[in-house]
């Protein structure tokens, strides 16, 4: 069996390559022909322009991995099915399971190791195509210098940084107001700080100069503070999260980020359905191939355009019903964990259902 095994599995992962490759081509130079002006505009050497694509091609594996699998698993098996391979194979006693399992050990396989491509690969190549798009094609004002922070670092808790070097970690004109509470937001006090550096064996804020207002029933009371350890528990690392999008962390950042924003009163059930919806997606790589393959396994009058038909209906089908059911998710008690894997559940189930039939 082991001969078999390697020979099914060459005709998967030989096609699965081919469809990597002709997939991440295509997308390539549409998006290169979508943005050459830009390049041009901004006289992008041909040096910065492959730079630029090598770095956003993690970013392409990631979203076309599952559909290179379904179409692998449609053509490698399709074609052996029509070669009457399959049926030899059955002939001689072997179930279309035990043809099929090695199959599913490499989609398993590749469904753990896209998690990790992911969760922690891609988002380092997003933040060095984004680096390359604010240098090159003035897209931004860089990485070195942020203005005009505002959040919460409590519900009760105003943060405003006017100016944030990045390189120096210097906050300047930095305001911290808290006031009374959610349901009565009263303003108690006021610290204005001329600037704050990080201070990094101390893992604290530090500043020279700052001014406490304290607004008593009738009055306002000033103090002057010469030297201060400001109460402001975000770290450096965290700023300069605020400046990046949600896909240029990996899967702990965004976690941390979330968690920190929560606790700041803004409401991130949406952002944690979507995190959760990452940490599920790689295995549908498992869930397509578990309903393609044994479909293609049997020979049909249409041939590789009834495949064809049947990959679409699957790929359409999973992201309509990942849609339909994070948009109901979102406005209802149920956890985002059981929210974002709701579509893998439901079409496990299917899997399970389609591979049994033709079992034997």
């Amino acid at each position: 069996m082991k001969t078999l095994d390697r020979y099914v599995v060459l005709q998967f992962v030989t096609t699965f390559l081919f469809a990597l490759l002709a997939l991440t081509t295509i997308f390539i130079i549409v998006d290169l022909i979508d943005g050459l002006d830009q390049f041009l505009d901004n006289k992008a050497s041909v040096e910065i322009i492959l730079h630029y694509y090598v770095a956003f091609v993690p970013e392409i594996l990631e979203l076309i991995t599952p559909i290179a699998l379904m179409l692998s698993g449609l053509f490698s098996i399709g074609r052996l099915s029509n070669l009457n391979e399959i049926t030899a194979m059955r002939s001689g006693g072997i179930s279309t399971s035990r043809i099929l399992l090695p199959i599913m050990l490499v989609s398993l396989l590749v469904s753990f190791g896209q998690l990790y491509f992911n969760g922690w690969i891609v988002p380092k190549a997003a933040i060095e195509r984004r680096d390359l798009e604010r240098r090159y094609l003035g897209t931004s004002m860089g990485l070195s210098i942020m203005s005009d922070l505002a959040f919460r670092q409590t519900p009760t808790m105003n943060i405003g940084i006017e100016r944030y070097d990045v390189d120096a970690k210097i906050g300047s004109s930095v305001t911290i107001e808290e006031f009374g509470s959610v349901d009565n937001p009263r303003l108690r006090w006021r610290l204005d700080v001329e600037t704050m550096r990080w201070d990094e064996r101390r893992m604290r804020w530090t500043a020279s100069h700052a001014t406490r207002r304290i607004f008593e029933a009738d009055t306002i009371r000033i103090v002057e503070l010469d030297s201060i350890d400001v109460p402001f528990e975000m770290r450096h690392d965290q700023i300069m999260r605020l400046q990046q999008s949600t896909d240029e962390m990996t899967f702990p950042e965004l976690a941390e980020y979330l968690q920190m924003l929560k606790a700041g009163g803004k409401k991130t059930r949406v952002a944690e359905i979507d995190l959760a919806g990452q940490w599920a997606f790689p295995f549908v790589n498992l869930i397509v191939v578990m309903i393609s393959v044994p479909f293609a396994s049997v020979r049909r009058r249409g041939g590789m355009a009834a495949n064809i038909s049947a990959a679409l209906v699957i790929a359409v089908s999973y992201i309509a019903f990942t849609k339909i059911s994070q948009a109901i998710g979102a406005n209802s008690d149920l956890s985002p964990v059981i929210v974002a894997w709701s579509a893998n559940i439901s079409f496990s189930i299917i899997a399970a259902v389609v591979f049994a039939r033709y079992h034997s």
